[in-house]
């Protein structure tokens, strides 16, 4: 597991004075959430965000996807930022998605999301599917940064990675 780097984020047009969170605090929360909003915009800008279900796996988060619009956007402008449901402990990753095809890496995933959901998706040739679901196609979110709070914006961290 890459270890990330923690520092006070820039919010509000400076830098905000903060203790810092440990990055298993985010890592815990990005594991245990159920439900993920995932954004992605085309080529051209236009916003797209949807909720998901998802795994935290191998310091990334992956998800799969029915949305063609998502599809479309994630293959023409990589960029992505997954936020959790709560807005009281909060957990932002920015990053680029990329499709997962390889068959032991989509299948890992499913195994992780069928523990985590109870839940009976599969792997159809380089994509998921679950009964009465068409295939549709799995993505991985490699953080380059992660922001994260408490309640109230309580201990504001921004985490990164060296390249």
């Amino acid at each position: 597991m890459r270890t990330p780097e923690a520092a006070p984020p820039r919010m509000f047009g400076s830098v905000v004075p903060s203790d810092l969170l440990p990055w298993g605090w985010a890592e815990e929360r990005l594991t245990t959430a159920l439900n993920y909003w995932v954004a992605t915009a085309s080529a051209t800008g236009r916003p797209h965000v949807r909720p998901v279900w998802g795994v935290w796996l191998d310091d990334s988060f992956v998800f799969a996807s029915g949305s063609p619009v998502a599809a479309a956007n994630l293959a023409g402008n990589t960029e992505a930022t997954v936020h959790l449901e709560s807005s009281q402990d909060v957990v932002i990753v920015e990053g680029a998605g990329e499709r997962v095809v390889d068959s032991d890496e989509l299948q890992r995933y499913v195994d992780a999301n069928n523990h985590k959901y109870d839940y009976n998706a599969f792997v159809a040739g380089e994509s998921v599917a679950a009964p009465g679901i068409a295939p549709g196609p799995a993505y991985r979110v490699r953080p380059r940064v992660v922001y994260g709070w408490e309640a109230e914006l309580h201990n504001p961290t921004r985490w990164s990675w060296s390249t």
